[in-house]
């Protein structure tokens, strides 16, 4: 063994085998442990407990009250079990269990293996909501944590598990165990002293008996804020890492940013710019003229004005001799872009290049600005002629799908990436229009997205991204009212919905359009599409049987789905019925009502883009949100749209109904990276651990004289994590 602390690599080497009394349990229970993420000691250490009952401030038996959420420790003073009338019959375990307050009575069914796990004078904690019955207070299949005659003052409650039988009090057992192996070396502070003492850290393995075995409960919050720390620290470092490899080892395009197209382009514009977007370009533009790539996200609520934010970032590309890409997830959104930036570049001519001699023969002079859109729709012999004039830089800007980054498509020097809507495309989609840079030049690269995140997600997710906030909207943006239409749950309700198809009828006898959007079925697009067809089919014969209803859904081809789109731009029909496939970039300003039905079945982030379809021309604009909101976070969620559209104070609504661990996306694999830090409580922390992430990396780029944390991002982030962040 060896010398010194023990590092968390070190106990990462150790089996559970290792741990005596875990040794002699049978197979099943380490296959349950593994299924649990936990097959090493430091696995087992760092498997915290899910939470801790301070015995001095326990609620008692007598003082529960019916439908309380309730936690009691007490013991079992008597339990039988019995048979049920009725096909088929179940088993009915009775408990009667006291705390010297009083009794409670505890019914499991189907659980006739509780009458062995809690013989009389059994001692646990037992979680549960109370009611009564006959006048008795009774709790009905409650969470069991078992803790034997602990009289100490703070309980520790672990995961468990029925089959193989594990109580958290095996695991507590495992884990003190576990710690007093290493009481003897002590565990490692992989930290500098001078930051555990400037930020008033515990030292780790303080934190970790404080965490696991408290003495009061000061100790576990002392604890928990180091342990989330060090959480926050380890992601921050590799992002951190991730972006300072990139900057130097990367060949970036130092653009020319004193070109007139730019300034062309926006001294044109028939709109002034906001003082968000003056400064989102500025910041833009001082990226494009330095050595290292570009690499930063561009936040921006709907209707920021994004899209001319990243106009202004390809035509810098332009100015100096290079090209442009903008990709989108779907062919709506490409073609969407395709339409609206080809329409603000219309009267846009390149300067010519006073310079180019004979060598370039025609390029003296100014010429017009070509933007090009390339889908799976694009016929294989305009594709041929594209790849063309991609490759002799006859396109100046090309607007796409993932078709962008086939095989054939070939830019002669491409310049700016711009990715819209970015959460929707693979690391590896990213990646590769990221690569087709000419001569290993690494293009600069945006990418956007109009689902705002909180400041703290922002850092953590996409933490090696620069970041950009639009967070002003252009003056005249026609303001949305968002009204709820409460309903009867799981059923039509005609009556409710009626103000809804009202309204809707007088907006399109006003020479407005509709939007009529269908619940999303998770995981069965049929029953989407079936969804929104038997709407289309119910309002034709119904409430919008005078109107002129069109259908678009995710299923249809590309054919269809441009042409029903085409079809409602041009006034053709009143009311689009659809699916989600609108969910982003449809931009059609003659539409002025947005009615999503079972809204209470989307999330926020959704429903707020759905919303954003309309409001985008002069006229004033509704979105009505159908739906019961039958649980308390649905009826929270359309609460939270009702009451603004501020898209940031929606995500932080929507973080604290969801928690972080949705946040992560494609980062998710396996355990939480985040066991105990929250990007909510903690977000000082997360500034914290970012700060101290780049000293560490100024102080050592490569991280040699600090290994143990280098190993830490390997052990807790693992092959799959750091491959992620190098490609993201």
């Amino acid at each position: 063994m060896a010398d010194g602390p023990i590092t968390y690599a070190e106990l990462a080497g150790y089996p559970l085998t290792a741990i005596a009394a875990l040794a002699a349990k049978a197979p099943a229970v380490r296959d349950k442990l593994a299924e649990w993420g936990i097959e090493s000691v430091l696995d087992l250490l760092t498997t915290y407990p899910r939470r801790h009952i301070d015995r001095s401030k326990e609620r008692t038996i007598r003082d529960l009250l019916p439908d309380d959420q309730a936690m009691v420790v007490a013991t079992v003073a008597r339990i039988s079990s019995r048979r049920t009338r009725g096909r088929p019959p179940k088993v009915l375990v009775t408990a009667e269990v006291g705390d010297g307050s009083g009794f409670l009575r505890v019914n499991f069914f189907n659980q006739g293996w509780r009458e062995r796990q809690l013989p009389p004078g059994t001692q646990a904690v037992f979680f549960g909501k109370v009611d009564t019955f006959q006048g008795r207070k009774q709790m009905s299949n409650p969470v069991v944590d078992l803790i034997g005659d602990q009289t100490g003052r703070i309980i520790s409650l672990y995961p468990q598990s029925d089959k193989p039988r594990i109580s958290s009090l095996d695991v507590e057992s495992w884990v003190h165990a576990a710690l007093a192996k290493t009481r003897k070396r002590t565990i490692a502070e992989p930290l500098p002293p001078d930051i555990v003492k400037r930020l008033g850290l515990a030292h780790r393995d303080e934190a970790l008996w404080g965490f696991h075995r408290p003495e009061t409960m000061r100790d576990i919050e002392v604890a928990r804020r180091r342990l989330a720390f060090d959480e926050l620290l380890r992601v921050q470092l590799a992002l951190v890492l991730r972006k300072r490899a990139l900057e130097r080892t990367a060949k970036g395009i130092v653009h020319d940013t004193s070109g007139e197209l730019v300034a062309r382009f926006l001294d044109a514009l028939a709109f002034p710019l906001t003082g968000a977007q003056r400064r989102v370009i500025d910041e833009i533009v001082a990226d494009l003229g330095g050595p290292h790539p570009m690499h930063r996200l561009l936040q921006g609520d709907v209707g920021a004005g994004k899209t001319v934010v990243a106009v202004a970032a390809l035509l810098t590309a332009v100015q100096g001799g290079h090209q442009g890409a903008l990709m989108a997830p779907t062919e709506v959104l490409a073609e969407q872009h395709f339409l609206g930036v080809r329409a603000l570049l219309a009267d846009l001519r390149v300067p010519g290049d006073a310079e180019a001699g004979s060598l370039f023969e025609g390029m003296a002079e100014e010429r017009p600005l070509r933007v090009e859109l390339l889908t799976n729709r694009t016929t294989a012999a305009n594709r041929r002629k594209l790849a063309e004039a991609l490759r002799t830089g006859e396109v100046d800007l090309l607007i796409g799908t993932h078709a962008l980054i086939e095989d054939a498509v070939a830019f002669r020097s491409l310049g700016v990436v711009v990715i819209d809507e970015q959460h929707r495309f693979g690391v590896e989609q990213r990646a590769a229009l990221r690569d087709k840079g000419a001569e290993g030049a690494t293009p600069d690269v945006l990418v956007m997205t109009a689902t705002p995140i909180p400041r703290t997600a922002a850092m953590t997710v996409y933490g090696d991204l620069d970041v950009s906030i639009l967070d002003e909207l252009p003056p005249g943006r026609t303001p949305i009212e968002t009204r709820w239409v409460q309903t009867a749950a799981g059923e039509d309700d005609p009556e409710a919905e009626a103000p809804v198809w009202d309204h809707v009828r007088a907006e399109v006898a006003a020479g407005r359009q509709a939007y009529v959007v269908c619940p999303l079925v998770e995981g069965s697009d049929k029953l989407e599409v079936r969804s929104a067809e038997e709407t289309l089919e119910r309002l034709t014969g119904g409430e919008l049987h005078d109107l002129r209803l069109g259908l678009l859904h995710g299923r249809m081809s590309s054919f269809d789905k441009e042409a029903t789109m085409a079809a409602f731009r041009r006034r053709e029909l009143d009311v689009l019925v659809a699916t989600t496939v609108i969910e982003v970039g449809v931009d059609v300003p003659n539409a002025t009502v947005m009615v999503v039905l079972d809204a209470d079945r989307f999330g926020i982030a959704q429903l707020h883009q759905l919303r954003g379809r309309v409001g985008r021309g002069a006229h004033e604009s509704t979105c009505w949100l159908v739906g019961a909101g039958a649980t308390p976070d649905g009826e929270a969620r359309l609460e939270a749209l009702v009451r603004t559209t501020d898209g940031f104070e929606l995500a932080e609504v929507d973080l604290d109904l969801r928690g972080e661990g949705t946040l992560m996306g494609e980062r998710q694999k396996g355990r939480n990276d985040l066991q105990l830090a929250s990007l909510r409580r903690d977000w000082e922390w997360v500034v914290k651990a970012r700060e101290v992430a780049f000293e560490l990396v100024e102080r050592d780029p490569d991280l040699h004289r600090f290994p143990e944390l280098v190993s830490e991002i390997g052990l807790f982030l693992g092959e799959d994590e750091a491959d992620f962040l190098l490609k993201s």
